[in-house]
């Protein structure tokens, strides 16, 4: 039987070690969400580690991501302490690493489990600072990639000071002897390869005479053997986490974001027939914008979007068994949706089989998704069609997804009724169809095709007054010259109105 080790460092091998999710105002700008309250992830006193050992990227990986933090040693227990107390529990400060695999960040759900307690994951040292000798408000924590400082963080620009951090815990659970708290990383934490070499560092700037950690090093180095499909979850990555890993889609080396779609454009997107869209789209040279034969469960429905993609590849035993259990790429998708995308769900125009149920579009309800499309089918049919959510398939199907489908991977460019759909694109759908649009035209085409359906319904007041459609649709000079009139004339009075 294995047996927890305690590192040089420590006195003790620590009972609990409690890291906080986010804490440094630095990086929550650099995450664009800012947290209310701490909140916060146990990791195995397994994965401590000392200064100069190594950390494993397993084979088959690519996002292992480090973290320098300043780390919080317990000395006399604590349970429901104060504020003002709560240093007082406070034995030693000293650096930590929270390594991190993002390969294995979805299928934790937010436990961190797999992706950050692996052995080695937590290396701490190499020297402890006496709490009594600094001030908390006035620590520092650096780190270096390979000699190049890549993170620097004041507890200045803590959101939650350490005091608050002991406190609220205490609340919960009693903090005791030689537990350790990782208190959150600044801005510049990414990813290292193997080959990299990682240091942290936690001193005290301002204080007399030098209080320091000193530098505790990480070597990482490629690991061997990879995951069993058989017992576990594997490894997966979308470009969501790749941004997040490496702290930004430049450094990621991902393409910049789409524009977004701003309220003033989704109402035009709104406004506007998708047949007068994909008129204007194929003027400016793209035919294959349409997501081919899927129909809205409720007719009259308009859809507008951002499109959050899923793929589905043909069923197999094997993959079926490794991939579609528990929480697997459809769970997630429908789980991480946000407030105005469309999950588009790539399932080969495949209607033998169900791609979503009731359960699924309300949790996409819940999320506040503009929509569902896929060129599958949809089971629960009549339960969804009730369900005020805008979802276009290939019509209603019985049988469960592992009739047909594997639920693969999301976030990535897929096809979806004959059509590409990548992540980001605006998406737009009612009784005539889905179509898809480029985000970069999409302002463009959404102005040229109100003036279109305008200029369509002056015509259709002419031809109902009893005017032939020769010369009138399309107009000629003559009937240009008296649109271009009325219309003049129309906003004239919309002005002095």
């Amino acid at each position: 039987m294995s047996t927890a080790r305690t590192i040089s460092v420590l006195p003790v091998t620590p009972g609990k070690i409690i890291a906080v999710h986010l804490s440094y105002s630095s990086r929550a700008a650099e995450r664009g969400r800012r947290p209310s309250s701490p909140s916060y992830f146990f990791k195995p006193s397994s994965s401590l580690s000392a200064s100069g050992e190594v950390v494993e990227r397993p084979e088959g990986t690519e996002l292992l991501a480090f973290e320098g933090e300043i780390a919080l040693v317990i000395g006399t227990a604590a349970r429901r302490v104060t504020r003002e107390d709560a240093w007082d529990h406070i034995a030693w400060v000293t650096a930590s690493n929270d390594w991190g695999l993002y390969d294995l960040r979805g299928n934790d759900k937010g436990s961190n489990v797999r992706n950050k307690g692996r052995d080695g994951y937590t290396p701490l040292g190499p020297q402890l600072i006496d709490a009594r000798s600094v001030d908390p408000a006035a620590l520092r924590v650096r780190t270096w990639l390979n000699g190049e400082l890549v993170q620097q963080g004041e507890t200045a620009g803590l959101i939650f000071p350490f005091a608050q951090i002991v406190a609220d815990l205490s609340q919960h659970l009693t903090l005791e002897p030689g537990d350790v708290i990782l208190t959150g990383t600044p801005a510049g934490a990414s990813v290292a390869k193997p080959g990299d070499v990682v240091e942290v560092e936690v001193d005290a700037p301002d204080a007399a005479g030098t209080l320091t950690s000193g530098k505790l090093t990480s070597h990482v180095v490629a690991g061997h053997g990879g995951f069993d499909p058989e017992i576990g979850s594997l490894p997966s990555v979308d470009d969501r986490q790749r941004e997040e890993a490496w702290g930004s889609r430049e450094a990621a080396g991902l393409p910049a974001a789409a524009p977004a779609l701003s309220p003033e454009l989704r109402a035009k997107l709104v406004e506007a027939p998708v047949a007068a869209l994909s008129q204007q789209l194929r003027k400016r040279g793209l035919d294959n914008v349409s997501i081919d034969g899927v129909r809205p469960t409720r007719p009259g429905t308009k859809l507008v979007g951002v499109a959050k993609t899923l793929r589905f590849v043909p069923n197999r035993e094997d993959l079926f068994r490794s991939h579609a259990g528990g929480y697997n790429a459809q769970k997630r998708a429908f789980d991480e949706v946000c407030e105005g995308e469309v999950i588009v769900i790539e399932a080969r125009g495949e209607a033998g089989s169900g791609t979503l149920g009731d359960v699924l579009a309300l949790r996409a309800l819940a999320r506040g998704a503009a929509g569902v499309v896929t060129d599958g089918g949809v089971r629960d049919y009549a339960a969804v069609a009730g369900i005020d959510l805008p979802v276009f398939s290939k019509g209603p199907h019985p049988a469960v997804l592992g009739r047909r489908h594997v639920s693969w991977d999301t976030d990535l460019t897929i096809a979806c009724g004959g059509a590409t759909v990548q992540p980001g694109d605006f998406i737009v759908g009612d009784d005539d169809g889905v179509i898809v649009i480029p985000p970069s035209l999409a302002e463009e085409v959404a102005n040229a095709a109100l003036a279109q359906e305008a200029e369509d319904a002056w015509i259709a007041e002419q031809v109902a007054a009893g005017h032939p459609v020769e010369g009138l649709f399309p107009m000629n000079a003559q009937w240009r010259e008296k649109y271009d009139a009325a219309k003049e004339a129309g906003d004239s009075n919309d002005r002095e109105t």
